[in-house]
C-alpha cells in the first residue's frame, strides 16, 4: 500500500470536497507556513466556493485568504488567533458573517463534540512516511510538537498529510499516526523553519521591562507557590523570559524542584528543564528552534495535544494543574477584564490563544505589561474586547505598581508584607492617564465582523467593524 498522491489537487479531488464544506489547518509553522496559501490557491483555481476555514492560527503570512474572502471561496473563518494583516480586513467588514474566535482549549472541544465538524484536515508534517505516519521533529522544514494538529487528524472525515521531507516506512518516532490518514503529498518545501520563531525570543535589556520582570517574579515568590512541584507557564516575549530566566536563579538557589514548565517552549524553559528547576515540560508549540531540537532529543520534553493541554470538557487537561501563568494585554480594565483580540483602536490583531485557558486554570494568573503604549493607558474603564473574564485574573505587573483583584484579599496581604508597591487598578489608570491624557472615545460600527466564544462555548463578546 501507498497514501501518496501526485499533487495537493489529487488529494483534494480523493477527499471528494463539495462547496459548502468546512476544511482545516495547524499553525504550528506559525509565519512560516505555506501550506495555507499552497491549497487554498489550488481549491480557488478548481472552482471551489463557500468554504469555512477552521485554522487554529492566521498569520500575517496567510494575508492571501484575505482574496479568497472577497472572492466568496471562503465565506466562513474559524480561528483562535489573527494576525494584523488579515485582521485589519476582517475588521473593515470584509466578511458577511462574522469571524468565529476559539481559545486553543476551546477548539478541540468543539471539533470533538461535533460543534464544529472538519470536512477534510490538512496537516502540515514536516516529515512523514508513505502511510501517513507524521512528525514535526525532524526534516528541513522542523517545527517540533504537532499539538494543534491531533483533533483535527482523529476527527476529520479525511485528512491529507502534506510533506516536504518523505521518510521510509515506519517513520517509528511519529507524533500522528496513519490510522488516521487518508493521503500524503510529498511538496519542494512546506515552509520557512525559521519563521515558526514567535515574540522577541531574547530577555528584554529594557529598563522598564526588567522591572516588570523583576515585580512579576516577586510576586510568585509572595504568593507561597514557588516551592518544590512549582508549575509554570510563560510567553515568548522579552519581560515574561526575564521572568524566566530570575525564577530559574532562584530555584537553583534555593534547589527548589518544580513539577513542569508548559506551553509554547522556548529555550529559556529548555535551559531550566536541563538546569533541573522542572521534571518536564509539556508542550503544544515549540517557539524557538532550540525547542525543537530540545523535543527531539529529550524524553522529559513531551509533546501535548490540545486536548491535554486546555479542553474544557477533556477529563482533565494540563491547565488545571497549573500554578502560575504570565500572560500579556493590549488593554485590562477596571474590572480586570483583558482585551488581546484587538488593538486600542478597535483593529482585530490577536486572539486568545490559550490566555483564556491557562487564566481559568493557574492557581495565580497575572498580566504583566507596561502602564502605557503608544501613548495610551493599558488599563480602561472598559476593554474594547473582553478576551479573558476578570474574575480569571488575580493580578496586573506594571513598571509603575502591582494592582490586585480584590478577590485575591490573600495576594494582597502577602504582597504588601512583602514591600511590593500595591497599587489600586483605578490609581493606575489615573497615573497613565497623568502622563498621557485621556484617550478619545473609539468609534466602532454595528455590523459584528467576530464572535468571541469562551473556552466554555458561549460568546463572551462581538467585535464590532471599524470606522
Amino acid at each position: 500500500m501507498n497514501k501518496v498522491v501526485k499533487s495537493i489537487k489529487e488529494a483534494i479531488t480523493l477527499c471528494g470536497l463539495k462547496d459548502g464544506m468546512r476544511i482545516s489547518f495547524h499553525h504550528h509553522l506559525r509565519n512560516g507556513d505555506h501550506v495555507i496559501n499552497m491549497v487554498m490557491e489550488e481549491i480557488a483555481n478548481m472552482g471551489y466556493k463557500d468554504l469555512t476555514v477552521n485554522a487554529s492560527s492566521v498569520f500575517d503570512i496567510h494575508a492571501p485568504l484575505v482574496n479568497h474572502i472577497k472572492n466568496n471561496v471562503v465565506t466562513g473563518l474559524e480561528v483562535n488567533y489573527m494576525g494584523a494583516a488579515v485582521g485589519r480586513e476582517i475588521s473593515s467588514g470584509i466578511m458577511q458573517k462574522p469571524v468565529d474566535f476559539r481559545s486553543h482549549g476551546g477548539r478541540p472541544s468543539d471539533i470533538e463534540n461535533g460543534n464544529t465538524p472538519i470536512d477534510i484536515a490538512f496537516i502540515a508534517a514536516p516529515s512523514s512516511d508513505n502511510m501517513g505516519n507524521c512528525s514535526g521533529k525532524y526534516g528541513k522544514s522542523a517545527c517540533g510538537s504537532l499539538g494543534y494538529a491531533f483533533v483535527d487528524a482523529m476527527n476529520a472525515k479525511k485528512v491529507v498529510v502534506i510533506t516536504d521531507n518523505l521518510m521510509e516506512y515506519p517513520l517509528f518516532d511519529f507524533s500522528i499516526s496513519e490510522t488516521y490518514v487518508d493521503y500524503v503529498v510529498c511538496v519542494d518545501k512546506i515552509g520557512d523553519p525559521t519563521g515558526i520563531v514567535s515574540g522577541t525570543t531574547k530577555i528584554t535589556r529594557d529598563p522598564v521591562g526588567l522591572m516588570m520582570a523583576s515585580y512579576a517574579t516577586k510576586v510568585i515568590q509572595s504568593s507561597g507557590l514557588l516551592k518544590d512541584g512549582f508549575s509554570f507557564q510563560t510567553g515568548a516575549g522579552g519581560a515574561s523570559l526575564a521572568v524566566a530566566k530570575y525564577l530559574k536563579d532562584i530555584m537553583l538557589k534555593e534547589n527548589i524542584k518544580g513539577s513542569f514548565g508548559m506551553g509554547g517552549i522556548t529555550s529559556y524553559l529548555v535551559d531550566m528543564l536541563e538546569a533541573g528547576c522542572f521534571e518536564a515540560l509539556m508542550d503544544v508549540q515549540c517557539f524557538d528552534l532550540r525547542a525543537v531540537q530540545s523535543i527531539r532529543d529529550n524524553p522529559r520534553h513531551k509533546e501535548v495535544t490540545a486536548s491535554h493541554y486546555a479542553s474544557p470538557t477533556a477529563k482533565s487537561a494540563i491547565v488545571d494543574n497549573l500554578d502560575v501563568v504570565i500572560l500579556g494585554a493590549t488593554q485590562i480594565d477596571t474590572d480586570f477584564n483583558v482585551n488581546v483580540h484587538t488593538d486600542s483602536n478597535g483593529f482585530i490583531m490577536g486572539g486568545s490563544g490559550g490566555h483564556s485557558d491557562t487564566a481559568a486554570g493557574a492557581k495565580l494568573t497575572m498580566i504583566v505589561a507596561p502602564l502605557t503604549r503608544a501613548r495610551l493607558s493599558i488599563v480602561v474603564d472598559k476593554v474594547l474586547c473582553v478576551s479573558t473574564p476578570g474574575n480569571t485574573v488575580d493580578v496586573l505587573v506594571t513598571q509603575r505598581g502591582i494592582a490586585v483583584n480584590p478577590k485575591r484579599i490573600d495576594l494582597k496581604e502577602n504582597l504588601l508584607a512583602s514591600g511590593l508597591p500595591v497599587v489600586d487598578i483605578h490609581e493606575l489608570k489615573r497615573i497613565a492617564e497623568e502622563i498621557t491624557g485621556v484617550p478619545k472615545e473609539v468609534k466602532l460600527g454595528s455590523k459584528t465582523v467576530a464572535n468571541v466564544i469562551y473556552r466554555d462555548g458561549t460568546v463572551i463578546d462581538t467585535i464590532k467593524n471599524t470606522l
